[in-house]
């Protein structure tokens, strides 16, 4: 048996990209699904200080082994490792090994699946997303910032959640109990976070939500999420489209909105709201993907304006093999506000290789 649910659990653009064949091991009950993702990348960033020095990395931006399967036909299991930044300064070639996702999925009913392990914090889209299917080059540093105070992974935490869809599968709910931050008597609260979403077009049921659908599926998709500790709350609202065009194009993009306020829980998050705006046009006869993208973090009290920041971006993706293979170069200038500090550039070149 062949468990599509399974085989999708990473967003495997099935839709979206000529994917080839999977290395699979099955038998009456069990079906184990293998697979990996590699992105390579040369980066060029401006020191912050605003000389015209450049710090120059090649390295490993995410290297991971995937493994997904069932364990009968209501209990599924996703597996996945990753040596993430492996070579970037200060360089170490093998110390940032991770257990990246560890999940297992039990399937009552339509509307409510048990979800038990380390998985993905449901608070907005793009901390759901694929990486494999960015619209630009990587996830929004503005969508990762409490990784660090809530002590997660890669924006994951151990705990159970749940999951489920309503109105033929248009309206879903992701909602969770996490460790979060832990002190050293284990006495703090747990964290929670939901995630609601409703889709207009395509429904989107996988573990990761896709960015690009290179033309394939129509989405237009809301939804609105939460991330709650002790006093600490944050807040995403969010806009998505693909919306396929000239038999074969795609116009993409989506408008995120953050909110974070680390109360007395975590002082190193400020009060704060912050936008992600993120657009796309693929051009299916050339196989190629111009972006844009504008990100801007804004904080409440006067004490902290100094520290508001925007970023611009540009760049294009080019898809030899649809997601399994494609070049990626972006320009990325750094915009500090209300502050003397100097704006900075970044300059990056991917190569991305995916196999699941």
């Amino acid at each position: 048996m062949r468990h599509t649910y399974l085989r999708s659990a990473f967003f495997l653009t099935l839709a979206c990209a000529p994917v080839f064949g999977q290395i699979v091991v099955k038998s009456e009950d069990a079906e184990f699904d293998f697979g990996f993702a590699g992105q390579f990348w040369a980066d060029w960033t401006q020191d912050a200080a605003g000389s015209q020095a450049y710090q120059q990395n090649l390295y490993l931006r995410r290297a991971r082994l995937i493994v997904g399967g069932a364990l009968f036909k209501d209990v599924t299991f996703f597996f996945q490792t990753d040596d993430p930044k492996l070579g970037l300064t200060p360089k170490a070639l093998g110390s940032g090994f991770i257990v990246q996702d560890a999940f297992v999925e039990w399937k009552a009913t339509n509307a409510f699946r048990l979800q038990a392990g380390l998985m993905i914090v449901p608070m907005s889209r793009n901390a759901i997303q694929s990486p494999m299917s960015y619209y630009t080059l990587d996830i929004s540093p503005l969508t990762t910032i409490t990784n660090t105070s809530t002590q997660s992974s890669a924006l994951r935490d151990a705990g159970f959640a749940a999951k489920g869809f309503f109105l033929k599968d248009r309206l879903q709910y992701r909602l969770g109990a996490f460790a979060g931050e832990r002190d050293s008597n284990a006495h703090d609260s747990l964290r929670t976070a939901g995630y609601l979403q409703y889709d207009f077009f395509a429904r989107e049921k996988d573990y990761l939500l896709a960015g690009t659908a290179l033309g394939k599926r129509k989405i237009l998709a809301i939804d609105g999420g939460f991330d709650q500790q002790g006093s600490y709350t944050g807040r995403s609202g969010n806009v998505a489209l693909d919306l396929p065009v000239h038999q074969g194009d795609e116009i993409g993009g989506q408008f995120q909105y953050l909110h974070y306020d680390g109360g007395n829980k975590f002082l190193t998050i400020a009060d704060q709201n912050d936008y992600v705006v993120e657009a796309a046009y693929y051009i299916h006869q050339l196989k190629t993907q111009p972006f844009l993208k504008a990100e801007s973090q804004n904080f409440v009290t006067a004490t902290n304006f100094g520290k508001d920041i925007n970023r611009y971006g540009f760049g294009m993706n080019h898809y030899i093999h649809g997601q399994n293979l494609k070049l990626t170069v972006q320009y990325l200038r750094v915009l500090p506000q209300n502050s003397p500090v100097k704006p900075t550039n970044e300059f990056t070149a991917q190569l991305q290789v995916f196999y699941f």
